[in-house]
């Protein structure tokens, strides 16, 4: 589970604590709402959490790692620190951002569950489903030709997998403000495919996999806090709204 964070960050200060995962959301840390939905989900084996806990968070964490500074160097440690406690063959990882506080046991056991056999899966929202759910709540969109999605907080992987396409992974994130470097990585016909709407989910799946080197699946879920992060004040009060039943 990623519970990192900028130290610097305004809205984590705004509310008084170090990181945002650690900001309170219907009177608890919003990492321990996350914790909670994956202990309750009994499809969880061991938690690995990376970044700064409280004293409400370590009863629910198996091993807690220090933040790394970066996405991608706080996933591989975690990936690591789990490795250290012991993952049987074919064991899959299931990586959490804990800064979805409205996610619920059911939905977490619904995602595992549905997850296709595949080296890395990435859950995707419908936009209706997340505007029906939580009206006027604002999200990042891509138009695909299936649909407009948006990206989940949580995903799924091979921990085996992993040294094999983080490199790769890296190297795209670090073009993704760089039009020219971006389109020289996956290809000007499926960048202006992406940008016009005409790509489909199943040709993003198979340029994913060979951009990365790991069969790569999408998975449309039918849940919208699985696509709903908090990271502004109105994202906290529609969470604190949600959590509190009003």
């Amino acid at each position: 589970m990623l519970g990192g964070g900028d130290p610097g960050d305004p809205f984590a200060a705004a509310h008084g604590v170090n990181v945002k995962p650690l900001i309170p959301v219907a009177g608890a840390p919003m990492a321990l709402h996350v914790l909670r939905a994956l202990r309750g989900s009994d499809r969880v084996g061991r938690v690995a959490y990376v970044g700064p806990t409280t004293p409400d968070l370590d009863p629910l964490i198996d091993i807690r790692v220090t933040d790394h500074g970066t996405l991608l160097s706080n996933l591989e440690a975690g990936v690591e620190a789990l490795r250290g406690l012991g993952l049987t063959p074919g064991e899959r990882v299931l990586v959490v951002t804990a800064d979805v506080p409205m996610l619920r046991p059911e939905e977490v056991r619904d995602v595992l569950e549905s997850a296709p056999d595949a080296g890395l899966v990435y859950p995707v929202v419908r936009r209706e489903v997340c505007e029906a759910a939580y009206p006027g709540v604002k999200r990042t969109y891509a138009r695909l030709k299936d649909g407009t999605f948006t990206g989940g907080n949580l995903f799924l992987l091979d921990p085996a997998l992993i040294g094999q396409f983080l490199p790769r992974l890296r190297e795209v994130l670090a073009a993704r403000k760089a039009p020219l470097k971006l389109a020289g990585l996956i290809g000007w016909d499926v960048l202006l495919r992406l940008l016009t709407g005409r790509l489909s989910v199943q040709r993003l799946e198979e340029k994913v996999s060979g951009l990365l080197g790991v069969k790569a699946r999408a998975l449309i879920t039918p849940h919208a806090a699985v696509g709903t992060d908090v990271d502004k004040d109105a994202d906290l009060t529609l969470a604190e709204a949600q959590l509190r039943g009003n």
